[in-house]
């Protein structure tokens, strides 16, 4: 039987890298809910045919991270689930919204097609928010103050911006004409609001959580891991810049970089909090050793998550690899 640390490492690892996986490619296509125009029909059809081969297996990545975190670490499942059951409800209220606009707003009758775009555009933006307040829960160690769940909203505004940033970008690069100009200044857009939301995180979080202030300035790790915050700043600095030069030059055969940038931005995001609250799960309750799961049963499952995980990666890369280039028209008929 593997040594608990392994195990619990393993799953902790995995678990870290479906959320990471999620939060990028459900991130854009949320976004592109979130932008969705519904004063535009060719406009929206265009977005939509972006994400359309895409947007419905992206969420696998997110019934990957609620599976492992079930099974790897229960207790801490249940803790997580009971102060942010009100969230988690909302946010698949908004997931189911989408999925049903997405599918009727291409068969329903043209007098509903309005309606649909609505719902779907709602629902994106119910969705992003929902995960964002969650996470502005966690960082506050899920206090229940009004200062705590004033954080959160504004965390669940930061969520909505960032997956603004990174849909603004995937439409940069897979669009052209209308959108694609529109996509550039959403994005410069998104991009600062993006990054006031990742300073005031990086200045919040070590001021409440004690651990988390040890962690980036009293450890000799600490010199080594500081340019993070300053590396994700200088990204959101050169986006804009990035952007600038598209809007007035428009060299469209670049049009990968800002998504290649937002992505990039999204990972330093993740590798400070993941680095700021290891080895906790729940923060200030449980590490990832504490709420481990029957390490037999784990060692046992071990041998279908070798098989599961890269198949889902294989397909994943290949369905990208097969609707790569700009978007062509979306159709069910």
């Amino acid at each position: 039987m593997l040594s608990i640390e392994f195990l619990a490492q393993f799953y902790g690892g995995l678990m870290a890298l479906a959320i990471l996986v999620y939060a990028i490619l459900d991130g854009y296509d949320l976004g592109v809910g979130i932008l969705l125009p519904t004063d535009d029909k060719q406009q929206a059809d265009t977005m939509i045919a972006s994400i359309g081969p895409f947007w419905d297996a992206n969420e696998t990545w997110l019934v990957l991270a609620v599976g492992l975190a079930l099974i790897a670490f229960p207790a801490a499942h249940s803790m997580i689930l009971q102060a942010l059951y009100l969230p988690v409800a909302v946010m698949l209220l908004g997931l189911i919204l989408r999925g049903v606009a997405f599918d009727f707003r291409a068969k329903a009758k043209t007098k509903y097609r309005d309606a649909w775009d609505i719902s779907f555009k709602a629902g994106s933006i119910i969705t992003a928010f929902s995960q964002g307040f969650m996470l502005g829960l966690y960082v506050m160690s899920f206090d229940t103050s009004l200062q705590s769940y004033t954080f959160a909203a504004l965390s669940g505004i930061g969520v909505v911006a960032a997956y603004g940033l990174i849909g603004s970008a995937w439409l940069v690069m897979k669009t052209n004409g209308d959108v694609y100009t529109r996509a550039l200044h959403w994005c410069r857009r998104f991009n600062w609001v993006s990054l006031i939301g990742v300073i005031a995180v990086s200045l919040v979080n070590p001021l409440i959580n004690e651990f988390v202030a040890k962690k980036w300035f009293g450890t000799e790790l600490s010199i080594l891991l500081l340019p993070i915050p300053f590396a994700c700043i200088a990204l959101f600095i050169f986006q804009d810049r990035v952007l600038a030069n598209f809007i007035s030059c428009a060299p469209k055969q670049e049009s990968w970089r800002p998504f290649a940038i937002s992505v990039a931005v999204f990972l330093l995001c993740f590798l400070g909090l993941v680095y700021s609250f290891f080895p906790y799960v729940v923060p200030n309750e449980l590490t990832i050793y504490e709420s481990l799961a029957d390490p037999s049963a784990l060692t046992f499952m071990l041998y279908g998550v070798v098989l599961v995980v890269p198949a889902i990666i294989g397909y994943t890369i290949f369905s990208y690899r097969v609707f790569w280039g700009k978007t062509q028209a979306l159709t069910y008929y």
